[in-house]
């Protein structure tokens, strides 16, 4: 179980760093509705997504090791 749990927070984390790559390239997102996403409160909330799933990762490893 706690194997399956590491493996989403790796994959999870991996998603947050490339979607931090793309902003650092210049992407641009939009909502639906076409309303421009707020990139740097974007790029903050995805360094603190990276920070916590870190801190995840590392405890869950100490307990697997």
């Amino acid at each position: 179980m706690a194997d399956s749990e590491l493996e989403q927070l790796k994959a999870r984390r991996v998603t947050a760093l490339y979607r931090l790559d793309l902003i650092g390239k210049g992407a641009q997102l939009t909502y639906d509705d076409g309303t421009p996403v707020d990139m740097k409160s974007e790029q903050a909330r995805l360094q603190e997504m990276v920070a916590d799933l870190d801190r995840r990762i590392a405890r869950l490893e100490a307990t697997l090791h």
